[in-house]
């Protein structure tokens, strides 16, 4: 499975940056991205393993549940 890397915009648009088959690769490819950033536009570049583009879009812009342990006073 390879490692796809995502910029992540604002309203969770994704635009696929690129596609690597080992997680070294895609790890450096995504730091490099990462310094290019301008902190005031929001966007933040994304790396996931997935079994394809489709699997790997819909895990970065699936809604995780609020885990019930961690809201009230002891949040």
């Amino acid at each position: 499975m390879p490692y796809y890397v995502f910029r992540l915009g604002m309203f969770k648009v994704l635009e696929k940056q690129a596609e690597w088959p080992s997680f070294k690769e895609a790890r450096a490819h995504v730091n490099a991205l990462r310094k290019t950033l301008d902190p005031n536009t929001g966007d933040k570049y994304k790396m996931i393993f997935a079994e394809n583009e489709i699997a790997a879009q819909e895990t970065l812009t699936a809604e995780r549940e609020l885990d019930q342990r961690l809201t009230g006073d002891d949040w």
